[in-house]
């Protein structure tokens, strides 16, 4: 008796002994994965040290870890331009509309053609992945959104790209791998294909879910084409392309405003300093969203990556 509950008891010391000391094996793994890790921060935190850095320090292209000198001059640049608020409150709109738009569209149609008794599955299938490899091109595509009245209008960088093909097809993947029996049982309880989609399929679906509308997000958070093809009224710019605009015309603006007044307000200001605060301003939003969605996301994207 002694000798077997000998046995059951070496193993978990075995394992809280190895959980106290490192091989040389697990030093050399954590050292490498240290370096990585400081290898894909440092660019970021040298874009943010940039952003804040004088035009002395920009134009010796010095590079350190201790910021000695902060200059705001690129983000006052940014935030006192009066059209600022409303093209960011543009991009918040099409990112929240725009993403339960894309998740409404995408997860219905995936659930519905991940049945195989659906009618035209093939076609309808077929004509999705049709899209993924032609389209029409740039001018017919301008003319159809013309016809539509659909200038002008936010709704154009919505509801063209209301579905991503790619995102879809990692839908339907998922709700294959769904247990046929689930649904059978809800059916027996009296549920329609809706309620089983919105009361069953989406609340064990939060993986897949969130990492797919992360994605959507940064799709949207990140439009600037559609506002600078479809956009001639500067109300309805996205922040995307008005930075766009900021740093390519940085030079046209301090000519064709009063020069006196923007030399004045920005001296020292460098083009490499505003285009770093360009880069921290578009990405910094959308950068915080990763730690609520983090749990979700590491489930997520390993969707499809198991086989068999």
């Amino acid at each position: 008796m002694e000798k077997a509950v000998s046995g059951q008891e070496r193993p978990a010391k075995q394992a809280v002994t190895r959980r106290g000391t490192f091989s040389a094996a697990d030093v050399i793994i954590h050292a490498v994965l240290i370096l990585l890790t400081i290898g894909m921060i440092f660019p970021f935190y040298n874009v943010i040290l940039m952003s804040f850095s004088s035009s002395v320090v920009i134009s010796k292209q010095a590079v350190y870890l201790i910021p000695t000198v902060f200059d705001f001059s690129a983000y006052r640049y940014i935030f006192h331009e009066p059209r600022f608020l409303n093209a960011l409150l543009v991009t918040v709109f099409v990112t929240v509309i725009g993403t339960l738009v894309n998740m409404t569209v995408t997860v219905t149609g995936a659930y519905a053609l991940s049945k195989q008794g659906y009618p035209g599955r093939k076609l309808i299938m077929s004509a999705i992945l049709f899209t993924m490899f032609f389209n029409g091109g740039l001018i017919p595509f301008y003319l159809t959104m013309k016809n539509y009245g659909l200038i002008n209008n936010l709704l154009v960088m919505i509801l063209p790209v209301a579905v991503n093909t790619f995102y879809m097809i990692i839908c339907i993947a998922f709700f294959r791998t769904l247990p046929a029996a689930l649904e059978e049982s809800a059916k027996i309880d009296g549920a329609n294909e809706l309620q089983i989609l919105y009361i069953i399929v989406i609340p064990i679906s939060k993986p897949m879910i969130a990492t797919i509308a992360l994605f959507y997000a940064v799709d949207r958070w990140n439009e600037w084409w559609f506002g600078v093809l479809f956009m001639t009224d500067v109300r309805f710019l996205p922040l995307q392309a008005l930075l766009r605009e900021l740093l390519t015309n940085y030079q046209q603006l301090l000519t064709s405003i009063d020069i006196s007044s923007v030399v004045s307000q920005n001296a020292g200001l460098q083009p490499e300093m505003l285009k770093m605060a360009v880069l921290v301003v578009s990405a910094l939003p959308i950068v915080c969203l990763y730690p609520f969605l983090q749990k979700y996301f590491s489930k997520g994207v390993m969707i499809g990556s198991i086989k068999g």
